[in-house]
């Protein structure tokens, strides 16, 4: 039987579909702007797939919303090995050192596997605190951030409770984070924070990296083929940012930009904005992750389902960074969305040119 310990980051993510880039220090603006909590819908989809599986397990986990509840509604019978210092206190929220805490009772008891949600924050606090207890219990992270740079983490959540259930070795991934204030700010600063043993499995992704090759001649296409009337969502990144300079803008690097008929509609816009600020006819504009090929789900969770459902969508990227890709991805957080877009694309990699790539 396969002992797992799951722990939850219940405020994880609430930044993304604001526009906050990030929930570290942020939770309170981000229910200002109505910010739900995300991490406990993906790991009770990761639970799910993991209960789908047959598989002999016994779950561990933090009490209440760091993972008991997410285990029960799932099927399971967690055996609770302690809960978050809020329970005693009286106040709302859960903090770091309630996920560091989870992690030396998963060590004291054993685990075999350490299936935590959160984003990289949360990926640095597991880690970091298997190092300081020299523990080499493997650990495998279910996206639920705003910005998810390590490799510790499955490609969505219904395939880390599979690779949970069903992985037969581990290697060294990396663990890596940003400044969120930094990267707010449009600066991107990836630290290498910590390395742990994580499942080897196609189903998870790899770290952050940029892709090379120029982007001028696919910016002027793009720009060329625009048309009157249509509304562009124009996602983050190197490569749409240079589209944004052909259309005449110096656009949000790190943000989701809407344009239309020559002028800025929303700059650095919510998933709010973006939708109040949709027409008749729109299109979304975006690039892959280099090294990870994520279309949707990483960084852009601005550009939310309904924005999705509502446009059109237009890839695109340079032949090199498609050369470093095996397949795109998506993680929008809307699985029956995720099966609409997987499938062959045509994406543009030059003025006219265009390849056929497969999201699955």
């Amino acid at each position: 039987m396969r002992r797992i310990g799951v722990v939850v980051n219940p405020i994880a993510g609430m930044g993304g579909r604001v526009g906050l880039k990030g929930t570290d220090g942020k939770v309170d603006e981000a229910r200002e702007r109505g910010a739900e909590p995300r991490a406990p819908e993906r790991a009770r989809a990761a639970l799910d797939a993991l209960a789908e599986t047959d598989a002999s397990v016994e779950l561990l986990a933090f009490a209440g919303p760091m993972g008991e509840d997410a285990a029960r509604a799932a099927g399971f019978d967690p055996v609770v090995v302690g809960g978050p210092e809020s329970e005693q206190s009286g106040t709302a929220e859960t903090t770091a050192a309630d996920t560091r805490a989870a992690v030396r009772a998963f060590v004291d008891a054993e685990v075999d596997l350490i299936l935590f949600v959160g984003g990289d924050g949360t990926a640095v606090d597991v880690a970091e605190t298997l190092g300081d207890l020299d523990s080499e219990i493997p650990i495998l992270g279910v996206p639920a951030g705003v910005k998810i740079y390590s490799s510790v983490f499955a490609v969505r959540p219904r395939e880390a409770g599979i690779v949970a259930a069903s992985f037969d070795d581990v290697e060294t991934g990396e663990v890596n984070d940003v400044d969120e204030d930094a990267y707010r700010a449009q600066e991107v600063s990836t630290e290498l924070r910590a390395i742990a043993k994580t499942p080897v499995a196609d189903e998870r992704q790899a770290s952050k990296q940029t892709g090379g090759g120029t982007v001028e001649t696919l910016a002027e296409g793009v720009a060329e083929e625009v048309q009157p009337g249509v509304t562009y969502v124009l996602g983050p990144g190197g490569t749409v940012g240079a589209i944004k300079a052909n259309l005449g803008f110096e656009g949000t690097p790190l943000g989701v930009d809407v344009w239309r008929d020559g002028e800025v509609v929303v700059r650095d816009g919510s998933a709010s904005d973006i939708g109040s600020a949709l027409g008749d006819r729109n299109v979304v504009v975006v690039s892959p992750i280099g090294g990870q090929g994520f279309v949707f789900g990483r960084g852009n969770q601005q550009i939310s389902p309904d924005v999705i459902r509502r446009s059109g969508v237009e890839i695109v990227a340079t032949r090199s960074k498609l050369d470093d890709l095996d397949v795109l991805r998506v993680d929008t957080g809307d699985p029956d969305l995720d099966a609409e877009l997987r499938g062959w694309h045509r994406v543009r990699v030059g003025r006219y040119e265009r390849r056929l790539v497969k999201i699955e």
